[in-house]
């Protein structure tokens, strides 16, 4: 009797069971969903089962742990899902303070989901501390911040805002998306939570979705990695590879677009089609000293936000003119884009009418500059 393993013995045994003697330069993609027990019951490194842990989304988590100058950090399937995950800690009778012009995603799920679970909310101007305060409930848990904020690029006094939060004993997040943490690091400002959607400047080349969240917070930590584990919206193996690899270029890409931004925005300023333009870069923002304080070096970001002199119709118009600037919903990748906010988020939207928002990439200066004289002529 031959000893030969059978045909499909062999198929599954050959390919799966394997061990390579290189050391590659980039990571390999594990895309495993579980893992071989020791004899003795344990695991290597922790790793049972995907949903559970995956050396690519570890790596990942680490790494923007260690950007944002945090102890822990956990990676999502979306920016909602992290933000989803944040909520879930709240219990019912909670009360949270959100901005006024917070991205509208999150004001729906708060009114749509949450207060089905007996979440109360608030908006209220976070760049105005007294509103804040006055804002501030007896069951208020949690102030929530997007500093700049989506679309108008307000900018919030995070040390201001955290020192209230601290002595209320009010949990304190921050949505980090637009500034990076190449310009900004809430968590060196007492920030509890600083949350990212991954999608977008982390990523850089608009080809994957993915949120992520950092704690210093023992605590916090052991909540979240619960609710990761448990509600299993985890980031895939393939997408924390990409983002991992989006990393990599972050800084230079950061750099880039955000001196793409200043040179537009200050064109834009000076255009008499443009009633306003709202950049944290300019002097004439009116947060603009806050930023000085909050932002790392002399870069603002690559987001603009622009006010047409005109209707709704007009801005849309002025929007469908431009060449270089893809009509589409997103951000912070390495291309540019423009969108007509109010339009995107409906009729509910507070956002005005004649606002662009503007995702500035990394193409040439000159070009960008050129398209928009066109468009606006």
């Amino acid at each position: 009797m031959s000893n030969k393993k059978h045909f499909e013995t062999r198929a599954i045994e050959l390919t799966d069971k394997f061990s390579l003697d290189v050391n590659p330069v980039s990571t390999p993609i594990y895309l495993s969903s579980t893992y071989k027990r020791n004899a003795d019951g344990s695991y290597n490194d922790d790793l049972i089962y995907s949903r559970h842990n995956n050396p690519n989304r570890d790596q990942l988590e680490k790494a923007i742990a260690n950007l944002e100058n945090g102890k822990h950090g956990f990676a999502f399937t979306s920016g909602m899902a992290a933000i989803s995950s944040v909520l879930q800690t709240l219990k019912s009778g909670d009360h949270i303070l959100i901005p006024d012009d917070v991205y509208y995603a999150v004001r729906k799920l708060l009114a749509d989901i949450c207060s089905g679970w007996g979440i109360a909310f608030d908006l209220v101007d976070m760049t105005n501390l007294e509103a804040l305060k006055a804002a501030i409930k007896p069951n208020t848990v949690m102030v929530w911040m997007e500093s700049p904020s989506n679309p108008l690029l307000k900018i919030t006094d995070i040390q201001a805002v955290v020192a209230l939060c601290k002595e209320l004993s009010c949990l304190s997040c921050v949505d980090n998306t637009w500034a990076t943490p190449v310009l900004q690091n809430p968590l060196d400002f007492g920030v509890d939570i600083v949350m990212h959607s991954s999608s977008k400047y982390f990523g850089g080349h608009s080809d994957i979705i993915g949120g992520a969240l950092v704690v210093n917070s023992d605590e916090l930590a052991e909540k979240f990695k619960a609710i990761q584990t448990l509600s299993g919206a985890v980031q895939a193996p393939f997408d924390s590879w990409l983002i991992s690899r989006g990393l990599k270029t972050l800084a230079l890409r950061v750099e880039r677009q955000s001196f793409n931004a200043f040179r537009l925005a200050k064109f834009l300023e000076s255009h008499e089609r443009i009633s306003q333009v709202l950049y944290p870069g300019l002097e004439s923002h009116p947060q603009h000293k806050v930023a000085l304080k909050h932002y790392n070096g002399i870069h603002y970001g690559g987001m603009i936000s622009v006010l047409i002199n005109g209707s709704s119709e007009e801005t849309a118009y002025i929007s469908n003119k431009l060449n270089l600037f893809t009509s589409a919903t997103s951000l912070g990748g390495v291309e540019s884009l423009v969108e007509h906010r109010k339009f995107v988020e409906g009729p509910d939207s507070q956002t005005p009418e004649n606002l662009l928002r503007i995702s500035v990439g990394i193409e040439h200066i000159d070009d960008l500059i050129n398209d928009w004289k066109q468009a606006l002529e």
